[in-house]
């Protein structure tokens, strides 16, 4: 197939953008490349501290020139989705060992819960926390004694960290091993009801908690379609996962099995074999676009705006926002899945998941064809999906058509026949909507602006009784500069009872909507942000203001607003407690989120 004019177009404006900065990123990677396998330059002393606790892998590490893994996880058990990854050092020491190989944990990295932190102070350490991921494995990596890495992550901040790192190392092949979503509980929807009912006081704390226990009860990733499984996707799509393995649950022998294959095929990819594959060959521009195709026809979560240009950037591409809009445009949304629909990725999964949708992708031109994946040559292999055959993992055809056309839809009839997000922009500044749950006729909003700096303080005037009337409800200073860029999904509940009640309502924010983010229009990174003196800290109580995802507008519509002086904050509060102190350099010095509101590149 053809590839897609406009798919051909974006990535022919990308690799023209990024052609010194890419240029400059290969040359580093080859010559690193050049210099051998990475453990023949340590002294005897080196690799002695390297291999003291190695055991009955002293010797293969030490004399033999065998491949040795460097494994970086992520595994803790405040998250769900990193529980399952307890078991797998384990699992990958015994395949590597099965192959002649040898395998280390090189180093550990942090990973936060944003369904703990969600409306929390904590919340504000969440986007810097991709940055400190990033850090904490280029620590583990700089000991230089690995011929290739599996990176263990899967959540929000999680994946991109790793990413980060992975480029930066990109010399060194690299393989991301999922852990899988939970099986499925109570159904996202009603779940969200219970939510409303608590947020309009029509149920006690008794019966959210219940509900919340009944959706979030087991090891895995979420079920909803939000940044972790975003993710995921995302993984596949640009071809760091196995075919396939995105959406296997955790502790079930396939992916047991998956495990043992991702490590035998990190051992058959380094600079000592004859199928080198570093990473820096797999993320290039064609990669990332088909990573925004992924993104758009999924209806993914908009964390992903910010994370793909941060991560792109580690790699030496740059990507800009009227990327994701051109993109978006010309690619349809083939699923629903909760919040843009009623099912979950077990779901999806079933219906015929990822396999099917790149195959058709693939068939439409909508993707580049043409890439190198961990797995192979060609993003075709990503047509075929995983099955256990005598306690191995065999790849066969997947599914060639929807087994459930409420989940999943051809290219030929999609749920919209555009993707899920929308670019805005206008005297406001610049910012993003997603549009794929958002119902077409609150696509364009134009009222009143009700002020405000902080979700609490919304929240207050909701029970309080103020939103009366159409409202843009603003909540500013919430940028990277002024608190990290919290999400401010705690706003979901509050602002779909004031929907459901019959008024036209919409966020306009410099923060950030979780993955999750749903029916409510709402225009999020909004930037310059608030701190920084954007347009949004000129906004007075009373501003007429319109929100348009058809047009992609958001505007003050006030004569002579262009000529006001933005307003300033006390954000002394925003340097202390829960750890803030420790996150200062960052507040200082972190990008636009235009760039990915990133530290570290």
């Amino acid at each position: 197939m053809t590839l897609d004019a406009t798919i051909a177009r974006v990535t022919d404006r990308i690799r023209e953008r990024s052609e010194t900065r890419r240029a400059t990123y290969l040359d580093r990677m080859r010559r690193a490349a050049d210099e051998g396998p990475r453990r023949a330059h340590l002294t005897c002393g080196n690799q002695a501290h390297a291999y003291a606790a190695m055991g009955d892998d002293k010797d293969a590490l030490a004399k033999s020139r065998a491949p040795n893994v460097g494994i970086v996880t992520a595994y803790n058990d405040m998250l769900s989705a990193h529980q399952p990854f307890e078991r797998f050092p384990d699992i990958i020491r015994e395949a590597a060992r099965a192959q002649g190989a040898t395998a280390q944990v090189a180093g550990g990295v942090p990973a936060m819960c944003d369904g703990v932190t969600q409306g929390q102070v904590g919340m504000e350490m969440s986007l810097f926390s991709r940055d400190v991921i990033a850090l904490a494995a280029g620590v583990a990596l700089s000991h230089n004694t690995f011929d290739s890495a599996l990176y263990l992550g899967v959540c929000d901040k999680i994946v991109p960290g790793l990413v980060i790192a992975a480029a930066t190392f990109g010399y060194i092949p690299g393989i991301f091993l999922p852990a899988g979503p939970m099986t499925s509980g109570l159904p996202n929807d009603e779940k969200a009801k219970v939510r409303q009912q608590f947020a309009a006081g029509e149920v006690g704390r008794d019966k959210l908690m219940e509900a919340e226990m009944a959706s979030y009860h087991g090891p895995g990733t979420c079920t909803f379609y939000g940044t972790a499984n975003s993710n995921q996707m995302l993984m596949e799509f640009m071809g760091l996962h196995l075919p396939g393995a995105s959406f296997i649950n955790p502790n079930t022998p396939l992916r047991d099995a998956l495990t043992v294959a991702g490590t035998e095929r990190a051992t058959e990819i380094t600079a000592l074999g004859n199928d080198y594959r570093p990473v820096c060959d797999i993320l290039d521009e064609k990669a990332f676009v088909n990573g925004i195709v992924g993104l758009m026809a999924t209806g993914g979560s908009t964390n992903l705006v910010l994370h793909l240009p941060a991560m792109a950037r580690a790699a030496g591409v740059e990507l800009a926002l009227e990327d994701f809009d051109e993109i978006s445009n010309a690619v349809p949304l083939m699923a629903k899945v909760y919040p843009n629909g009623l099912a979950d990725v077990n779901h999806f999964h079933a219906a015929g998941g990822l396999s099917y949708m790149i195959g058709e992708l693939l068939d439409a031109g909508l993707l580049h064809e043409d890439v190198q994946t961990i797995a192979g040559d060609g993003l075709s292999r990503y047509r075929e999906e995983p099955v256990l055959t005598d306690g191995r993992v065999r790849w066969q055809a997947g599914a060639g058509e929807t087994q459930n056309d409420r989940i999943l839809r051809p290219v030929s009839d999609p749920f919209q026949k555009t993707g899920g997000l929308q670019q805005l922009s206008g005297n406001l500044g610049t910012g993003m909507m997603k549009t794929s749950a958002v119902d077409p006729s609150r696509h364009a909003i134009e009222a009143k602006a009700r002020i405000f700096t902080d979700q609490q303080q919304v929240k207050d005037a909701f029970k309080a009784g103020e939103f009366t009337e159409d409202t843009i409800v603003v909540v500013r200073f919430q940028g990277p500069s002024a608190n990290g860029m919290p999400e401010l999904h705690s706003l979901t509940p509050t602002l779909a009872v004031l929907q459901d009640r019959g008024l036209k309502i919409a966020l306009v924010t410099d923060g950030r909507m979780s993955g999750a983010s749903g029916k409510v229009p709402s225009a999020i990174h909004v930037s310059p942000e608030a701190a920084k003196g954007g347009p949004i800290a000129c906004l007075q109580d009373g501003d007429m203001v319109r929100v348009d995802a058809v047009s992609g507008e958001i505007a003050c519509l006030e004569p002579g607003f262009e000529d006001r002086a933005p307003v300033e904050a006390d954000l002394s509060d925003n340097g202390h407690g829960v750890g803030r102190e420790l996150f200062e350099a960052f507040r200082q010095n972190v990008g636009l989120a235009t760039n990915g509101a990133a530290v570290v590149v």
